[in-house]
């Protein structure tokens, strides 16, 4: 599964990319503010990039589309949750601030429709005060909900909010999506 925005190409994660996660991944800003795992070393990172993904629960890398050659700039993916499926991303620090997450932000929440999946959940630390307006601005409403919950960065448990997205409600189209089995 591919997905292109105006300016990003979402894709899963490649051999190739090693490197650029090892660099990526090796930042604690990214750690402290995700809730989800990451993978750290080499070794955990050739793992993650050759686990089997359920098709239903994409992982994509945000890649930057430019005459230089493309650039990572984040990821974000779809993980089960308390029967549900939520969704997290992170984006590296030189390219925070350019509206890049929410753009993928929009592009996901599209496919996810496309997949059948009915609401969309993620949780942010508290303190995280730019992921909450990126949910915001793509859509997700505050559930009202707060618990405690476990980061690597951290080094223990943080308070987290509950946000969610109806995804009953069809918004404007924001992404172009693509899937290479369909172009094949």
């Amino acid at each position: 599964m591919f997905i292109r925005t105006e300016r990003l190409f979402l894709r899963p994660g490649w051999p190739e990319d090693l490197d650029d996660l090892l660099e990526a991944l090796s930042d604690d800003t990214i750690r402290r503010m995700t809730v989800f795992a990451l993978p750290r070393t080499r070794e955990e990172i050739e793992t993650y990039l050759r686990r089997p993904r359920n098709p239903r629960l994409p992982h994509f890398f945000m890649y930057l589309r430019g005459a230089q050659g493309a650039k990572l700039v984040g990821g974000i993916e779809f993980n089960p949750y308390r029967g549900e499926v939520e969704v997290g991303y992170w984006i590296a620090p030189r390219h925070r601030g350019q509206g890049y997450a929410l753009e993928a932000l929009r592009a996901v929440i599209d496919w996810a429709r496309t997949l059948g999946h009915h609401r969309l959940l993620a949780e942010h630390f508290v303190d995280n005060h730019a992921a909450i307006r990126v949910l915001e601005a793509a859509g997700f409403h505050d559930a009202g909900s707060e618990r405690r919950r476990y980061s690597a960065g951290r080094e223990g448990e943080a308070p987290a909010r509950l946000y969610v997205v109806d995804l009953e409600r069809r918004a404007q189209p924001q992404a172009e999506i693509e899937d290479d089995a369909l172009s094949a």
